[in-house]
């Protein structure tokens, strides 16, 4: 659809511009903040412009909620705008001065009957997404996406042809794996039920081995090794952030719909399932445990 090609261009444009970023300058920070309190890299900004307007010029979009935007941007000029889209342009952008992986992190509504697209079409539990996924900007550009009730595909940026080509068909995680993947300097501010997880990650298991760790700092690319080789990732709620530092919207459900297709599982740091939590406002946070179907149920045994 015109809505899935705008989303291609945006993905192949922001690619291009991560490939030059340092040798144009566009590295650094731009000197404003985004509506989370996050300082804005300059390609922070150039990507959420390029989402913008591809989405405005596909006609299929009715509303907008980005990562790096206070307000809901609505098109009010196509009477064929039939869904609504939360994007994070660029996920990880703190990364980029380093080279490290960055990725974009997007969920698609579609309005209810008759709507013509209003904060309700997308405040909903992501159970009604539509379609999800994320693209991860690394040594080759990494689309994953999946639909509702579908399965999960992983395509590759071929430069040579400009396409996207199907290189991951019917992606499944593993069901178990001796790998977490947490920030541990947040440590100190982490709740019991928490502490008391990790540190039996840290013991010899069954095979005699503690699980090994491994963190990028990067929420696409921790949850696409993820995704590919198995285990947990945690960005769980803490003393310092109560509700969580990840979004809902543009970061957590969509994460939660590929996981799930994925044959995972995903929940917030109330053990309850992630597709199901509603947010409150379109910038709302929550934390998240997802990951391996095993690895999950691990976690739930210890916090509930």
């Amino acid at each position: 659809s015109l809505l899935c090609h705008a989303l291609q261009f945006s993905f192949k444009s922001i690619a291009y511009y991560i490939r030059r970023a340092t040798l144009v300058n566009l590295t650094g920070l731009a000197g404003s903040s985004n509506s989370t309190g996050d300082d804005q890299k300059k390609l922070d900004v150039i990507s959420n412009d390029l989402f913008i307007e591809a989405m405005r010029s596909s006609g299929r979009c009715s509303l907008l909620v980005s990562e790096e935007e206070d307000e809901i941007i609505y098109f009010r000029d196509s009477k064929d705008a039939h869904y609504a889209v939360a994007c994070d342009p660029i996920d990880g952008s703190s990364n980029l001065d380093a080279g490290v992986s960055v990725g974009t992190i997007f969920g698609i509504h579609k309005l209810a009957p008759g709507s013509k697209g209003t904060k309700e079409d997308i405040l909903k539990p992501g159970t009604e997404l539509l379609a999800a996924g994320f693209t991860m900007y690394g040594a080759s550009a990494q689309l994953v996406i999946t639909m509702k009730g579908g399965t999960v595909n992983g395509f590759t940026l071929d430069n040579g042809v400009g396409e996207f080509i199907l290189s991951h068909p019917d992606m499944r995680i593993p069901k178990a794996r001796s790998i977490y993947s947490v920030n541990e300097g947040n440590s100190l501010y982490w709740e019991d039920k928490t502490i008391g997880y990790f540190n039996s990650l840290k013991q010899a298991q069954d095979n005699g081995k503690p699980y090994s760790s491994r963190y990028i700092g990067s929420m696409v690319a921790d949850a696409y090794r993820t995704l590919l080789y198995g285990g947990i990732f945690a960005y769980p709620a803490d003393k310092k952030s109560p509700k969580g530092k990840l979004r809902i919207l543009y970061e957590c459900a969509p994460m939660a719909l590929v996981f799930e297709n994925a044959g995972g599982q995903a929940v917030d740091s109330k053990m309850n399932r992630m597709l199901e939590v509603v947010p409150e406002h379109i910038h709302d946070r929550a934390g998240i445990f997802m990951g391996s179907f095993d690895e999950v149920e691990r976690v739930k045994k210890f916090h509930n």
